[in-house]
């Protein structure tokens, strides 16, 4: 019955598992910021199976395995050791280390070129990989490989935790930090080697980054970033095998990749709270949130010195305190008129409503808070103060906040809707006169 599909399944049940372990892995790997160390250990892999092929002169699948693993550990120890005892940051090191080790598997690749054995041995397609060639053997590899990195993930998954977000802590509490960085790796370096055949050396770095990074979008809970790494990862795997199977001219190994991609950027764009539609959207808000905060306050600022009668409020008054466009000043009003903080008094005023009245005083009392703050306790001189500020509360503690309203209140500037400030000449006289000499607070 599946005659004609069973190379289809068998190499998509080989990429969808590789693709889930790799993301599980890869995700640690980008959250110790470590992303580039799948690539340089694909990459370091590479001498490792060349050296397998010259002691053994034929294909050995295990054998070949063992080379790419001892070499792709040496590759990692070289990296650790680069950056523990050398002034070379990680992102030099790992370079190093790639490139190196990469022209060497190049070397050792074209010296066997002539090997009677070399062709038959498919070492050219530990390069970009061949998927569509993957058998029994090799998926029932992938199942034992990965079925074992699984299990160690899970066992040490509290120390990986731990070591990916506050790696000083760990050392503090004794742990071997050095040993489960390096555990860490090797787990890395064992799914990397059991997806060279599959993807190759090029490409098996984007099975370890692409999910992880996608997962990172959507979520900020580790255990829930593992299982969408891992559901991303298998997505990638399935959906790029039946791609190559439905597109036959198209190769499998790039098609997985690009499935990857696919996901990545819709995570990207997409993602409710990281994606960058979604950040675009919460900047409009904010923008929005702002012009209707700066327009209260300045209709409470112009009426602020009749309260608490209060006068309707001109066009042309606005227009000269915030050097508006008449047009955006129309539109931020129709906007306060919707909201019920505004209504309109003929011959083109405006004037607060008691609603108004009272979201225009919790505004300028918070920019005010935030005026205080800056002049007395950052330095800062008074008309060099930023008036835009949000919500005070989320920034200040409530001793600092009351002890600013206190101030405040002193001065005559607390906003409550009933009391006449004092002039702006004595708000700055009185300002100044509380920066001592030198600028300290």
């Amino acid at each position: 019955m599946f005659g004609a599909h069973y190379n289809t399944l068998l190499v998509m049940a080989g990429t969808g598992l590789l693709g889930l372990v790799s993301g599980v892995v890869g995700s640690f790997a980008v959250l110790r910021r470590r992303a580039l160390m799948g690539d340089a250990v694909a990459h370091a892999a590479l001498p490792g199976i060349c050296i397998a092929f010259m002691i053994l002169g034929d294909r050995n699948f295990w054998a070949f395995l063992a080379g790419a693993a001892a070499s792709g550990v040496l590759g990692v120890l070289c990296v650790t050791w680069l950056r523990a005892h050398t002034r070379i940051k990680d992102d030099a090191a790992i370079g190093i280390v790639l490139s190196v080790f990469f022209g060497l598997g190049i070397v050792l690749l074209r010296s066997q070129q002539n090997h009677p054995n070399a062709q038959g041995a498919g070492l050219q397609n530990y390069l970009l990989g061949q998927t569509a060639g993957m058998v029994m053997q090799d998926l029932l590899s992938i199942i034992y490989v990965c079925a074992g990195v699984l299990t160690m993930l899970l066992l040490l998954y509290k120390e990986f935790k731990l070591l990916s977000f506050d790696r000083e802590f760990s050392r503090v509490q004794g742990w071997p930090v050095l040993l489960l960085d390096i555990l860490l790796m090797v787990l890395l370096v064992i799914t990397t080697v059991v997806g060279l055949p599959a993807v190759g050396v090029v490409l098996m770095a984007a099975l370890l980054i692409i999910p992880g990074v996608s997962a990172r979008f959507w979520t900020d809970s580790l255990p829930v970033m593992l299982v969408l790494s891992a559901v991303f990862g298998l997505l990638t795997g399935v959906a790029g095998t039946v791609l190559s199977a439905v597109l036959p001219s198209l190769p499998a190994g790039p098609v997985i990749v690009l499935a990857g991609c696919a996901i990545f950027l819709f995570s990207m764009f997409f993602a409710p709270r990281r994606g960058v539609f979604s950040r675009l959207i919460e900047q409009l808000k904010l923008r929005s949130a702002t012009a209707r905060q700066n327009l209260l306050r300045s209709m409470y600022e112009i009426n602020e010195p009749r309260l608490p009668d209060s006068a309707p409020v001109t066009l042309e008054e606005l227009v000269a305190s915030r050097a508006w466009s008449r047009a955006h000043a129309l539109r931020l009003l129709s906007d306060a008129q919707s909201l019920g903080h505004v209504a309109p008094s003929g011959s083109g005023a405006w004037s607060l409503t008691p609603a108004g009245l009272k979201a225009a005083t919790a505004v300028v009392r918070t920019h005010r808070l935030w005026e205080t703050f800056l002049i007395q306790h950052a330095d800062i001189a008074p008309d060099h103060v930023d008036r835009d500020a949000d919500q005070i509360e989320h920034v200040l503690s409530s001793d600092l906040i009351a002890e600013l309203e206190a101030r405040l209140r002193e001065d005559g500037r607390l906003p409550d809707g009933v009391s006449p400030p004092a002039s702006p000449h004595e708000i700055v006289k009185r300002a100044a006169g509380r920066v001592r000499p030198g600028g300290a607070a």
